[in-house]
């Protein structure tokens, strides 16, 4: 053979190797980036091409589809009562994308997900039938949580402390979802990104704020495991007025006559000393209390409901000072309404905190499971005798002291108010918290929740734990225990 076509036989096979080598690779390994791309159109088409699979709620769903008119996009998705649950749901929009349990199973509720394929399927990727997603919510303490708060800006959480089961998460003021799952929602999707009162934020899992007097339950919890002092009722050495550790600032109670000097845990929780809570965090150290509220969830990264909540943040590099100002869930303390219900939920079910989760299960067409979450997946946060203990105290805060608005008729209920500065020199509306478990003696029910209200429009005189988010907890508790 002639050496010049030789030469350019062999560059020829070598461009074709490397041709087929080329498309191999693009269809073996960069396929599946390639069709999970964003701006990959095939992907959204595929999205919309059936009727999307629902998220449920107490075997009923709230979701659904809807046939569009025209367009390469079949179907559009469409909400039951979309405010109420657009903090479980998030949204799926055609131009916008999905969130929250929209977005974490968006494989399994439009049908691409590999798991709803058999192997043939995977093959020829033949779109399969959706699955379902199942929560855990409860329908009436959703509602109790949604109505209650009204036309606050705030949000509610409600937990099964014996399993870990999400009963209820509502933030407000909320959105329909269903009126931006559209392609033709822009108007509507630039109201809700810019209004001032930002209704897409999931409060309840992803605003964490100063959680004030709610967090003494931790720093009560420190100090009680750690043997500072033996009982609730042991009486502490609290100076009142305390002045801050190396200061000369002298920290107020809001009750002046409160019996605080010297107080014991209970009544220093029924009357909110900060005087008692302040010297005890500083007493402890700041390692101590760290260590305390790590366990009950604070500064975890990765706590996933499914849906990712913001950690709540303890502090450290702090002085003697800063550490006591964390005594009062202040400072640099922050924390979310899930937080704030797992630290109920831990003490109401005896120093065992389950793990939180809102679904319970997602399952294909046929009903199979494709994975399920475990109830009662727990790890000890404090002592029996120590939970006893915080429950005991609590309970006198509702009865006696600043939660009598959480009382449900016939149940026990435990509780702790929060009133939190917000702005410079609390130049701004507080922020008003309660946390609070109920147990129903003669059916076994119990439940923990948290509510925080951001603001409800009332004058600054009137915000408190009691007065605006106690209320709230109430209803909610009422409701889980019918």
């Amino acid at each position: 053979m002639n050496k010049t076509i030789r030469h350019t036989s062999v560059f020829v096979l070598i461009l074709v190797l490397a041709l087929l080598g080329r498309a191999t690779w693009v269809q073996a390994y960069e396929g599946k980036a390639l069709a999970d791309d964003s701006k990959n159109r095939r992907k959204t088409i595929a999205q919309y091409a059936q009727p999307l699979g629902n998220i449920v709620v107490a075997g009923s769903p709230v979701t659904g589809s809807k046939k569009t008119k025209g367009d390469d996009l079949a179907y559009q998705r469409t909400y039951t009562d979309g405010e109420l649950y657009a903090a479980v749901t998030g949204y799926s929009s055609q131009a916008y994308g999905a969130t929250q349990l929209e977005g974490i199973y968006s494989g399994v509720l439009d049908g691409t997900d590999d798991r709803l394929k058999n192997p043939l399927d995977a093959v020829t990727r033949k779109q399969q039938e959706p699955g379902t997603v199942v929560t855990t919510i409860d329908p009436d303490v959703q509602k109790a949580a949604y109505r209650a708060l009204g036309s606050k800006k705030g949000a509610a959480v409600a937990i099964d402390p014996a399993t870990g089961r999400i009963l209820a998460l509502a933030s407000t003021p909320s959105y329909d979802p269903s009126k931006i799952a559209g392609t033709t929602d822009g108007d509507t999707w630039k109201a809700l990104t810019t209004d001032a009162d930002k209704p897409m934020v999931n409060r309840a899992l992803r605003q964490p704020l100063p959680p004030g007097s709610t967090f003494k339950l931790v720093v009560a919890a420190a100090a009680l495991e750690d043997g500072l002092y033996g009982s609730v009722d042991t009486a502490t050495y609290s100076p009142d007025p305390y002045t801050l550790p190396g200061t000369r600032t002298v920290l107020k109670n809001e009750n002046a006559s409160a019996p605080c000097e010297n107080a014991t845990i209970r009544t220093a929780l029924r009357y909110s000393c900060n005087n008692v809570f302040a010297k005890m965090a500083a007493d402890l150290g700041q390692d101590k209390v760290k260590a305390m509220a790590e366990k009950f969830g604070f500064n975890d990264d990765a706590l996933d409901v499914p849906v990712r909540a913001y950690a709540s943040a303890y502090p450290t590099g702090m002085d003697k000072a800063q550490t006591a100002l964390t005594g009062i869930g202040q400072f640099d303390v922050t924390a979310t309404p899930l937080q704030m219900a797992m630290v109920s939920a831990a003490i109401a079910n005896d120093g065992l905190l389950a793990a939180p989760h809102m679904v319970s299960e997602v399952v294909d067409s046929d009903g199979d499971a494709l994975t399920s979450y475990k109830d009662g997946d727990t790890e000890r946060v404090v002592s029996s005798s120590t939970a006893e203990q915080l429950r005991s105290a609590m309970v006198t805060v509702v009865e006696q002291g600043t939660g009598t608005n959480a009382a449900v008729a016939g149940a026990e209920v435990g509780g702790k108010t929060g009133t939190a500065q917000h702005g410079e020199n609390n130049s701004k509306t507080p922020y008003a918290w309660f946390t609070s478990y109920a147990k129903d003696p003669s059916t076994g029910k119990q439940v923990a929740v948290a509510v925080m209200i951001e603001d409800s429009g009332a004058a600054r005189s009137e915000v408190s734990g009691n007065g605006l988010a106690a209320p709230v907890a109430q209803k909610m508790m009422a409701a889980a225990l019918k």
